[in-house]
């Protein structure tokens, strides 16, 4: 017996029905791989950042040698002449934007000691936004952003006006080997995943 044209327009609906259910299920089954993906790489990435607090060596020791220059040229910063809360503020300022965590550590720790302020630590991620800095930090926390950023930035024309209105062409060299000097010890750091002294009893 030969179909009718209603079987057919039900035959139809059935067949269009059976692909859009499976279209369904295979939407479903890649968004939930994609998910299970997704958390299975958080959960290597938090392992990773979590095993890599534990040092990997001590450059001091393995090559004493090739840490004096660093060494050196810290003690000439130090010496310059900047203020040294400016050049705990670009030491900081740096290390944020590095991401490390044992300069950032060590250099809000100076700061505190020499009495810089609570609030203007907390802000200086967002210096930007805040009327805490005066006009020649400002200037000093643009510059540090710029080197530190260089691939990026090429430390534009305004940066470098900016900064001029406020150092002297000594100063701007000095400023320049204080950033220099903080980002050498941000890789130094970092590669070596040196891990800062930690006072709190929750710490991992």
């Amino acid at each position: 017996m030969a179909p009718t044209g209603s079987n057919w327009r039900a035959g139809d609906k059935g067949l269009t029905f059976l692909v859009g259910l499976a279209l369904f299920v295979a939407l479903i089954a890649t968004l939930l791989l994609g998910k299970a993906h997704h958390v299975d790489g958080g959960a290597m990435e938090t392992t990773e950042r979590h095993t890599a607090m534990t040092p990997r060596l001590n450059p001091y020791k393995a090559a004493p040698e090739a840490m004096k220059p660093l060494v050196a040229l810290e003690n000439y910063v130090q010496e310059s002449g900047l203020d040294h809360s400016l050049i705990d503020l670009v030491k900081t300022c740096a290390s944020q934007i590095n991401g490390c965590a044992y300069c950032i550590h060590m250099h809000t720790s100076e700061a505190r000691a020499r009495g810089e302020t609570e609030e203007r630590l907390y802000l200086l991620d967002a210096w930007h936004e805040s009327p805490l800095y005066n006009e020649r930090e400002r200037a000093a926390l643009a510059w540090t952003e710029a080197v530190t950023l260089v691939s990026e930035t090429h430390v534009p024309d305004g940066v470098y006006d900016q900064v001029r209105q406020h150092f002297s062409e000594t100063e701007l060299v000095n400023l320049t080997m204080c950033v220099a000097a903080i980002n050498a010890w941000n890789r130094v750091a970092i590669s070596f995943r040196s891990v800062h002294p930690m006072h709190w009893k929750g710490a991992a």
